[in-house]
């Protein structure tokens, strides 16, 4: 049984597991999220193109500094209606850039950012082939619940052979959710939805994706799939004790993560999947 929905005292639950930021799940997985943020950086790492691009980010995460890092002219959409001025150190806000257009670009590396202000969920603001790639990290189309208009709007912005990276609340997270809250009637439709949409504790709805759903969207929106995966699929019992016994062995965990054959798509928190524009 996978570990979120397991009732094992001795494994993480769901109510530790859907914090993402992992700030929320206390000492108990400190460790296990510190490896999912190593995974995901590796991951983004072998994904971004070899060569300086133009890359799309819409992830709201640390996706787009890593990718500037690497060589790269990133444009990071910030959507004014979760970006979060206060600076993580205290202090004043900096002033947010013009809606639709790029402030000052801040350099990184080899490459630079350019943040602009926008609605993540509606591109319009970009000309149809005006960057290499994209990146949807951190669950973003999984908050936008009419996934198909952005995974269309990706679509149209990408050149000829542009790629997306994307990740989404897996199915499993969605129905151990509804588990957690009783909701058994929802659970019994699940199977038959086209659509699932997961009422969160906070009070936000978030869309889960089984690995057809997801495949079936991205070819829908004109993409080839080149793969989908979960985000890691060691659980985190596993890792919490690898980490505990030998606090050095991380870079082991994730090549071993980065190296593991893929028999389920559907094992997981989160689906990682890769498309490219035909």
């Amino acid at each position: 049984m996978h570990p979120v929905l397991s009732a094992r005292s001795s494994e993480p639950t769901i109510a530790s597991l859907r914090d993402v930021s992992g700030e929320g799940a206390g000492d108990a997985l400190a460790r296990y999220w510190t490896f999912y943020w190593a995974v995901a950086a590796a991951q983004l790492t072998r994904w971004l193109p070899r060569r300086p691009s133009r890359v799309l980010d819409i992830s709201g995460g640390r996706s787009a500094a890593q990718a500037a890092e690497a060589g790269h002219t990133v444009l990071e959409v910030r959507d004014p209606a979760r970006t979060d001025r206060r600076p993580a150190s205290g202090g004043s806000p900096s002033p947010a850039p013009s809606r639709g257009s790029p402030s000052r670009a801040a350099s990184s590396g080899k490459g630079r950012t350019v943040p602009l202000i926008g609605d993540t969920g509606s591109l319009t603001f970009l000309t149809s082939g005006s960057v290499d790639a994209v990146v949807a990290e951190n669950r973003v189309l999984s908050r936008h619940l009419a996934t198909e208009a952005t995974v269309s709007e990706i679509a149209r912005v990408l050149r000829p052979g542009g790629r997306v990276l994307l990740c989404v609340d897996s199915l499993t997270l969605g129905m151990a959710l509804l588990a957690e809250r009783n909701y058994w009637a929802h659970l019994s439709d699940v199977p038959s939805a086209e659509v699932v949409l997961i009422p969160w504790p906070d009070g936000s709805i978030t869309r889960s994706f089984s690995a057809h759903q997801l495949r079936e969207l991205l070819v829908d929106a004109g993409l080839e799939v080149e793969w989908i995966r979960p985000r890691t699929v060691l659980s985190p019992s596993t890792v919490e004790h690898v980490l505990a016994e030998s606090p050095k062995a991380l870079s082991r965990l994730v090549r071993t993560e980065l190296n593991a054959t893929q028999t389920d798509e559907s094992l997981g928190i989160h689906l990682l999947a890769s498309a490219r524009k035909k």
